[in-house]
């Protein structure tokens, strides 16, 4: 009798044992595998500082919303007015090769003030410069180097420049002539204003830090 009970409590300890690791397997299989973390986001919001020929000294606010493109709005100085540029960057990369296009304006001002820096005290105000100003537009290749935090480019190309002189009239007015005319009598008649356009080389180097 005692053999019996004892037998009896040997089935019932596998049995609840077998039951328990039962249990366990059940869990370790229906519990969610752990998430695979995917690469780092990286910032989408920057600020760019840049200077060259068009664009004078600029500082912008760029975007990024994918790795392989970045656009940028923002405003300069050329040390003789102030502007406003627009423009994109295509990254095929992300970083390294780059091709940008970018238009901006240069509002009116008055260059004596820079012409006298250059020319000497001895330069006298000319009227042609009085109202200076011009629409560019630029297509540049170049060097991004880094991409997370900070980045730093070398940008060159051609650029496109479109610009009025004014008051050529009393310019041609204060040179040795009598009422417009030269010294052989002939009349000069200028219209006024001149539209000016032209093709040039152009180059910038630029930082941009992107903040969040």
């Amino acid at each position: 009798m005692r053999n019996l009970r004892s037998l009896a409590l040997l089935v019932v300890l596998t049995t609840s044992a077998s039951a328990r690791a039962q249990d366990a397997t059940v869990e370790q299989t229906s519990a969610p595998a752990p998430a695979v973390a995917g690469p780092p986001r990286l910032p989408w919001l920057g600020v760019m500082a840049d200077a060259g020929v068009p664009d004078g000294m600029q500082g912008s606010l760029v975007l990024r919303p994918f790795k392989w493109f970045r656009g940028s709005v923002g405003g300069g100085y050329n040390t003789i007015s102030k502007g406003v540029r627009a423009g994109a960057s295509i990254l095929p990369f992300g970083r390294g090769p780059s091709a940008t296009l970018e238009v901006g304006r240069f509002f009116e001002g008055d260059a004596n003030a820079t012409a006298r820096k250059f020319m000497g005290a001895g330069f006298q105000d000319n009227a042609a410069l009085e109202r200076v100003g011009y629409d560019y537009a630029n297509a540049h290749l170049g060097l991004d180097f880094g991409y997370k935090r900070v980045t730093f480019y070398l940008h060159g190309g051609m650029s496109y420049i479109r610009g009025q002189v004014h008051n050529l009239d009393q310019f041609v007015q204060n040179q040795p002539s009598i009422n417009g005319q030269d010294a052989n009598g002939t009349e000069v008649s200028i219209p006024k204003p001149v539209t000016i356009k032209a093709i040039v080389p152009s180059a910038k180097i630029g930082l941009i830090v992107y903040l969040w």
